[in-house]
């Protein structure tokens, strides 16, 4: 199917590595030209040469800190303005109530959430004026599937899919398409590294860390390009009518007991 996405523009932010990445490569299988954004130059610039050198798009890349409100400034400065914006940097720590505190809880929704809102409000703006475009959020399970032991993440990623349905309810009138995407649990780097970091605590040694994963559908996380896959067919003309919604890429873990978080 072609998703009519050759010549667009896509703006991701945390786009150099996990789903930000696998996004990053599904868009430019597709034609689409993108800039990506994350905090590490050297990773931004692997991406974009990994990409470069498998499909004839073009790659801009950008080091910067979402979490700070100038970063949005420098990304619109940057332009060109994008068709299409996907919304996906930020990893919330775990803990309870009591383990996260005030400073931590702060920092991680200064990048994963007011990153959000800040780049939403700006470049929706932005495509407001144009006439069109489209956001899209990438949250995560634990806003529907509430985990006592992942607070930050379950209040934070509820927040940011209640923001997506409110603004995405009338956005279309702006022209401009708003929705997320919420993934479960995603084989990325990062949730190798904590699933083996769990096995070292409790076995003394990472090489059971699969076993983590039994409980989840099909006994495996989701893989990346599940997730990207989906995000690059509703970003694309072919989803034309979805605004203002939460899609949910789980295999059916969040009607399931048990939790997990991203």
């Amino acid at each position: 199917m072609d998703l009519g996405l050759r010549g667009r523009t896509a703006l991701i932010t945390g786009g150099s590595k996990g789903i930000g990445f696998g996004v990053a490569k599904s868009l430019a299988a597709e034609g689409c030209d993108l800039r990506l954004a994350s905090r590490s130059a050297e990773t931004l610039a692997e991406a974009a040469d990994a990409i470069a050198k498998a499909h004839q798009v073009r790659v801009e890349t950008h080091a910067v800190d979402i979490s700070r409100s100038e970063s949005v400034e420098e990304l619109v400065a940057a332009g060109p303005l994008p068709d299409i914006l996907v919304n996906n940097a930020g990893a919330i720590p775990g803990g309870d109530l009591q383990a996260v505190d005030e400073a931590t809880w702060r920092q991680a929704w200064d990048l994963k959430v007011f990153g959000y809102i800040n780049m939403t409000r700006r470049f929706y703006g932005l495509m407001k004026q144009r006439g069109h475009g489209v956001i899209c959020n990438v949250t995560g399970l634990a806003a529907d599937k509430t985990d006592f032991n992942y607070i930050a993440g379950t209040t934070g990623n509820a927040g940011l899919n209640a923001f997506t349905r409110a603004l995405g309810g009338q956005s279309v009138e702006d022209g401009v398409r708003v929705f997320a995407v919420s993934p479960g649990p995603v084989q990325t780097e990062r949730l190798i590294g904590l699933l083996k970091t769990r096995c070292r605590q409790e076995t003394g040694s990472d090489e059971g860390w699969r076993d983590y994963m039994s409980a989840m559908p099909m006994a495996r996380a989701a893989k990346v390009e599940e997730v990207a896959d989906v995000v690059a067919f509703l970003v694309s003309g072919r989803a034309s009518y979805v605004s203002g919604t939460v899609l949910t890429v789980d295999g059916g873990f969040g009607s399931r007991g048990g939790s997990f978080s991203r």
